[in-house]
């Protein structure tokens, strides 16, 4: 009797953990974070620690653009003004315009009643700033950490780790990336496509100063972004069909920046300094789903979107603001964070904003890529249009803002 006694305590033990989130990029250190911020049990497991970051280093090549609604979660967060005073460019006016057409769109943030439109920040600066606050907010940080398989039980879900151990959560987060080891080991498959295309990134320094503003020119060949950097400087985002991105990468730098000035319309002058190139694969990949028994997906790891809107990373904290505020409510209700009705509502809205998202960023490709003279024409229409109808044009800005 004891005996039996003793096991059925052991079976009605809580777990470990109330979430357990792999992968300790942006997405899945702010999910961390924001979790633990809530009174959350948490640990963020990681294979490989971030590079620590300083104000003496070079800017990381790989940055983004923060919408508003990114800002506000990471302000609640108690990290967006370390981040903001550490080395970030608010970016205050949008000029977009096509190559064959020369029609234009412009956003400006005094028209939408806004201080700015958003920030341009390293990826490293807001990954390393995150896993600094991480153990003052009481988040165990496992790192170097391998989940290598899990299993879903009737109150917990157990995770075998790479180094023989294992660890017990009410929910599992997969926050693991565009391959998601921890997707594929759920038997969750994507749909999409490939581009055919690679995003060359640099950072350039221009003849004319970058004004706070994003600029984007659509050519024949997929977009190229300039955008503004703290230092005065602008990130350069050119996304390029896959042997043209090959040849530019091989470019000596005096043949890169005149390439890049002809391309970019000489918008900022000529191009007088450039760092080392380097590319990565676009694709549009959507999970079929976001949700398996006691785990979910976010960011990379749900979905993966062309760069052309800059919106990938605001998208993941999108999810993770709605991850928490789902876990939140079900915990306040008395309920399971981990059962299946709970999940299901994260999944269900933000699988549904997310791929209306995707979908939209991808009809913008599309469109962009045709070349025949009448439906440039009528490209040319709907953009001059648009740039006139401030209703509309206001609700785009709000949309892309997260509002």
């Amino acid at each position: 009797m004891n005996v039996r006694a003793g096991e059925l305590a052991t079976r009605r033990r809580a777990p470990e953990l109330d979430v357990a989130v792999v992968g300790g990029g942006m997405v899945g250190a702010t999910a961390a974070l924001a979790l633990a911020r809530s009174g959350f049990r948490v640990a963020l497991l990681e294979a490989r620690p971030p590079t620590a970051w300083s104000a003496r280093n070079e800017l990381d090549l790989r940055v983004v653009g923060l919408a508003p609604s990114s800002l506000d979660l990471l302000g609640e967060l108690d990290v967006w003004t370390s981040i903001r005073d550490a080395r970030a460019c608010a970016y205050r006016h949008m000029h977009v315009w096509d190559a064959e057409s020369g029609a234009a769109i412009d956003f400006d943030a005094a028209s939408e009643g806004r201080a700015g439109l958003g920030y341009i920040v390293e990826n490293n600066l807001i990954q390393w700033t995150l896993w600094q606050a991480l153990a003052e907010a009481g988040a165990r940080q496992l790192c170097p950490a391998e989940v290598t398989g899990f299993e879903a039980g009737e109150d917990r879900i157990q995770l075998q780790l790479a180094d023989g151990g294992s660890l017990s959560a009410a929910v599992l987060v997969a926050a693991d990336g565009t391959a998601s080891p921890l997707r594929q080991l759920a038997g969750i498959g994507t749909r999409g496509r490939d581009y055919g295309q690679r995003a060359v990134v640099a950072h350039v320094a221009t003849e004319r100063a970058h004004e706070n503003t994003a600029w984007q020119r659509f050519l024949r060949s997929g977009p190229l972004a300039l955008l503004p950097l703290a230092d005065g400087r602008s990130s350069l985002v050119w996304s390029l069909p896959e042997a043209e991105a090959q040849r530019v990468l091989a470019l000596d730098d005096q043949a890169f920046r005149d390439e890049l000035g002809v391309a970019s319309d000489f918008r900022l002058g000529r191009i007088t300094r450039t760092t080392a190139r380097a590319a990565f694969p676009l694709k549009l990949q959507l999970a079929e789903r976001y949700q398996a028994e006691r785990f979910v997906l976010l960011g990379d790891a749900a979905h993966a979107v062309h760069p052309l809107a800059g919106q990938g990373v605001n998208l993941g904290l999108r999810d993770v603001a709605e991850l928490r505020d789902t876990l939140l409510a079900a915990r306040a209700a008395g309920r399971d964070i981990g059962a299946a009705h709970v999940l299901r509502r994260y999944a269900r809205r933000r699988r549904s904003a997310d791929t209306l998202d995707a979908l939209g960023f991808d009809a913008l490709a599309r469109m962009y890529a045709w070349q025949s003279p009448p439906l440039v024409a009528a490209r040319a229409l709907g953009v001059r249009l648009l740039d006139h109808v401030a209703p509309l044009k206001r609700r785009i800005a709000e949309h892309a803002a997260g509002l």
